[in-house]
């Protein structure tokens, strides 16, 4: 899977509240939630991200509840994918789950700035800083994750092994 898309930049320890707030847990509708997707990290973020477009921040992305809406209100704005220098364990399950490609990387946080073009290699790992002509390498994604990702999340690969096993 190749990823392109423009990059909107985060701090460290964006929790899941600045994700997506507690006040808006009512629904679980991707397409209601992408509207209030980061608003208490950028009020504005909803009326300027585009889809396909790449979120990187700091360390401890989606750290704080184990809400599944914060994945799912990152995905439902048709954000293409997110980059940080580390992810709190149980977003990046649910990133997971949900089907968001999600990538590890330190030196991509650090070298990546807002506006920068990048391209996502997620079978090679690597991160292309296509403004700057930097190369970074991500952790890589454990094959059964990647399977998962393939089909667009956890339900859909189940669903996919039972109608294959039928």
């Amino acid at each position: 899977m190749i990823i392109t898309g423009r990059v909107w930049k985060f701090s460290d320890d964006i929790d899941t509240d600045a994700i997506i707030p507690a006040r808006y847990l009512n629904t679980s509708d991707p397409a209601e939630l992408a509207g209030h997707c980061m608003e208490d990290a950028d009020p504005d973020f909803s009326k300027k991200v585009k889809p396909g477009d790449i979120i990187v921040a700091g360390k401890n992305f989606g750290c704080g509840s184990s809400r599944e809406h914060a994945p799912l209100a990152i995905k439902g704005a048709e954000i293409e994918a997110v980059v940080a220098a580390s992810f709190a364990r149980i977003f990046y399950r649910n990133a997971f789950n949900i089907g968001l490609p999600i990538f590890e990387s330190p030196d991509a946080a650090a070298g990546i700035r807002e506006g920068d073009r990048i391209r996502i290699d997620s079978a090679g790992g690597l991160i292309y800083n296509l403004t700057l002509d930097e190369e970074y390498r991500a952790t890589a994604i454990p094959p059964f994750m990647a399977e998962i990702l393939a089909a667009g999340g956890l339900i859909n690969q189940i669903r996919r092994q039972v109608k294959d096993n039928v």
